[in-house]
């Protein structure tokens, strides 16, 4: 397009209201992990950020991570792509194909050299240089190295892209990998996850769009606001693993009961991500909560840590799972027996600090 529209432009060509075009923000506002003290300039920067320039590259991968966005309620994945971000190139999401498709692409990148978001998703085949993935009859390394050259930033979108997802498991026959060796020292950003959650993806594409940069990130590249907690620590089935109860199969009592399911091979203890808060569909459900055991998706090299049930104690940080609820149960009473003493002194010291008051009390008579 010849003259980039800002979202609210958008809007108003489309004859949407003010009313929702707030909404839109604020929804936004929440998706991108923001205080609604941000709702402010988030509407300021829709109103006047001509809409980004994205290009939407697909390596080696199934395709679910594009399944998951489509499913994002708020904002529909149609909100965004049509009135939220410029989609000028993608293999699912657009109409075009063939050979007019890929000079599109070419156009796109010369035309807003240093402007366009790049996401990608999949992973890079560089075996036999690289011909087990092949985009536009190239290889899809040539093609992601060509196009990095010319972006503002990029997005790794699932697994696959930040570390190489099922097509890098043992014993990798492809020799795939993460994007970050291929696009020189471009900013980057890490959404793992096998997929992503849909409203992170597009959190994320949000806030670079909006404000120019990417969000605040951890030690791997991941946005904090997504990625700061362990799926352990916002799990509702965390007080029974603190009680020392585990489902022990899929179908005891334990399980039915919603016990921990740590001893089925649960990865939540070593797993960053926003599963347990924000869930998936719509927050309905997600894996723990449906009974089935996190299989730390968003962790780099997951496939290799099958069998899925196995469990963490053998390679993990938690210890002897078997021995965790006695562990805990002398915790707590040595805490209780800790805190009583430290109530004994507390109170003896407040006595003698009354006593001594009332005592200056009298000599003052």
């Amino acid at each position: 397009m010849d003259k980039r529209e800002s979202m609210w432009d958008v809007y108003l060509r489309k004859g949407i209201s003010r009313r929702s075009f707030l909404k839109g923000c604020a929804a936004l506002t929440a998706m991108m992990g923001l205080s609604t003290d941000m709702l402010s300039e988030v509407v300021e920067a829709a109103e006047a950020k001509p809409l980004p320039v994205v290009i939407w590259l697909h390596g080696h991968e199934c395709t679910g991570c594009d399944e998951s966005f489509l499913r994002s309620a708020s904002p529909l994945a149609s909100d965004v792509v049509l009135n939220n971000i410029d989609l000028e190139y993608s293999h699912v999401l657009s109409a075009g194909s063939g050979e007019p498709f890929e000079a599109h692409l070419e156009e796109t990148i010369q035309k807003y050299a240093g402007q366009y978001i790049l996401a990608v998703e999949g992973a890079v085949s560089t075996k036999d240089n690289g011909i087990y993935c092949m985009t536009g009859g190239k290889p899809f390394v040539q093609t992601l190295q060509r196009v990095a050259k010319g972006a503002a930033a990029v997005i790794a979108y699932g697994t696959c892209a930040t570390s190489g997802g099922i097509q890098a498991a043992n014993p990798n026959p492809t020799g795939s990998s993460g994007i970050s060796h291929f696009i020189g020292d471009k900013p980057l950003v890490n959404v793992p996850g096998c997929p992503p959650i849909p409203e992170v993806m597009t959190g994320v594409i949000m806030h670079v769009a909006l404000f120019g940069k990417l969000p605040p990130l951890d030690g791997d590249g991941r946005p904090k606001q997504f990625y700061g907690n362990r799926i352990h620590d916002t799990c509702y089935r965390r007080p029974f693993f603190d009680a020392g109860l585990f489902a022990e199969s899929y179908d005891d009592k334990g399980s039915k009961a919603g016990w921990c399911l740590y001893k089925l091979g649960c990865r939540g203890p070593e797993t960053y991500n926003s599963c347990g808060n924000m869930r998936w569909y719509q927050g309905m459900s997600y894996p723990i909560q449906s009974g089935a055991p996190c299989i730390g998706c968003s962790n780099a090299h997951f496939w290799d840590e099958a069998p899925f049930s196995k469990r963490l104690p053998e390679y993990g940080p938690l210890g002897d799972i078997d021995k965790i609820g006695a562990g805990l149960a002398v915790a707590t009473g040595v805490g209780v027996v800790a805190h009583g003493a430290l109530s004994t002194i507390q109170k003896k010291k407040r006595q003698e600090a009354e006593q001594a008051e009332h005592d200056e009390k009298q000599v003052k008579k």
